[in-house]
This record gives structure tokens, sequence and C-alpha cells, in this order.
């Protein structure tokens, strides 16, 4: 299971196109925020690397857009076995949605660029080019389309999440969407479980809880493949995410930010 995937695997939407997120955009352009990544085989639980999120102003296609941004890289133990450098860029419109996802993977002396762009040729449909490559060929160059509903890459998932209204929410609501992966079309399904409080370090976070049913044979199982749990303020960052692997868990915890649109008013320290 690639920890990329596991960092980011984070409605009918109002309006005309099918990629308009659920409400205003709630992050301030600047943010960064840093998250823990770690690892965990029955008790012992070893942290793996680091990953940060970024929205920054850029130009797509000559015009401005917002780029969110996702990077991880593996910690020092973890360079001796297996040296990762990866990076996920999301480009939106002024209206949020969602053009172009471009992926840089470097592992372990491999490199691989998958790109997806996204256009909305009827009201309710989505259609995605997926071109993916190595330095030496093309290995996907294809089109693939989905009818209605929510398409996203892995990061803009993360991004469609943070969107969410919250005074909507009810424990039990279901919030599907579809994330292109390559030339795969994977459905995955936010179950929105209550309001929860988790703990890291001595600090607690209070926030709402989701389970991801991820139907894709990377995972373990489908059903409650992943946990998010996003923290309860204006910024709505994930705070903790918990991915079940083949073998052990994978977990990722909020570390620190920068730039954030309100004080991180979720958490309380003990």
């Amino acid at each position: 299971m690639k920890l990329w995937a596991v960092f980011c695997g984070l409605l009918l939407p109002a309006g005309t196109r099918a990629q308009y997120l659920p409400q205003a955009m709630t992050l301030n352009m600047g943010e960064e925020v840093t998250y823990d990544v770690y690892f965990k085989w029955g008790l012992l639980m070893s942290r793996a690397g680091e990953g940060k999120l970024t929205l920054m102003p850029s130009v797509y296609g000559g015009k401005s857009v917002s780029k969110y941004r996702m990077t991880f890289q593996t910690g020092r133990f973890f360079d001796s076995i297996f040296a990762m450098r990866d990076t996920i860029d999301c480009y939106y419109a002024p209206d949020y949605a969602l053009l172009h996802s471009s992926k840089r993977i470097n592992e372990g002396g491999f490199y691989l660029i998958d790109e997806l762009t996204f256009s909305y040729p009827q009201p309710e449909q989505t259609s995605v080019h997926c071109l993916q490559y190595t330095p030496e060929r093309v290995r996907i160059d294809t089109a693939v389309s989905v009818a209605s509903g929510y398409v996203f890459d892995m990061l803009g998932a993360v991004f469609f999440l943070r969107t969410l209204d919250w005074t909507c929410l009810d424990a039990g609501a279901v919030f599907p969407s579809t994330v292109a992966v390559g030339r795969e079309l994977i459905p995955i399904s936010y179950r929105y479980a209550g309001e929860a409080t988790v703990e890291k370090d001595g600090t607690q976070y209070r926030t709402h809880h989701f389970f991801i049913d991820i139907h894709d044979k990377a995972f373990s199982q489908s059903k409650s493949a992943a946990e998010v749990w996003v923290g309860k303020d204006e910024n709505h960052l994930p705070v903790k995410v918990r991915s079940k692997l083949k073998i052990g868990y994978a977990e990722i915890h909020y570390k620190s930010s920068a730039r954030l649109k309100a004080p991180l008013r979720c958490r309380r320290k003990e």
C-alpha cells in the first residue's frame, strides 16, 4: 500500500456542474499543514515520514487558479529501506471546479508521473483524461467518464471532505463519490459517525468522525477501510487518519500549521 494513497485517503452538488463543492471553500490562501505519518504493527508504532498540505495561488491554462498540494517524504529510518519523495498538485478554478491533478512519484529510484485532466461536457457528467508515464514510456493514455456525482483524484477527495457543511450533518449520513487512480474509477463513500474527541501527546481535538468505504483491492477490506477525524472549527482540518492495511495500520496525525483561516479552536491541551 503506497503511503501517499494512505495520506490522501481523505452529495450531489448545488449548481450545474458536477464538481461544485458543497459550500464555500473553508481554506485560507497560503495555508500550510504538517502531519506525521506512522505504520503500526501490533503494539509497535513507527514513524514513517512527514506529509504537508498547502494551498497557494497558481496559473493553469493561462488563468489564475488555486493549487492544493500534498507532499510526502519518508523519515531517516525508512529512507534507508525505501526512500519516497511524492507530490500531488490539484488545480481548482475560481468556482472550485477541479481542473487538473498531477502526481509525481519518486520511490526507491522509480519515477512516475500520473496526470488527470477534468472536463465537464454535460451538467452532471465528468470526463477525465488519464495520462501516466515514466521517463522511458507512456503507460496510460485514455479517457474515462462518469455520468453523475463527484469525481476527484485522491487529494481532491480530501479537499471535498473539508468542504462539507457541518450544520447539516446527521449521524449515519453518507456522501458518495468516485476517485480516479490511473485509468481506474474507484467508488468511495464517507459515512458520518458523529462527533468524537481524539488525543495525541496530551492534546485533545474535538472532531467530526467519518468512516470511509473504499472499493479497491489495495485495502484489506472495503467497508470501513479508513477513518478520518476532521477538526470541529472553521478550518475543517483533518487531524487524524487511520487506514487498515493488509498487515497492520497506517496512521496520520496533525503536527503543526501556519496561516490558517481561523484559530485552531478544536484543539485543547490537558
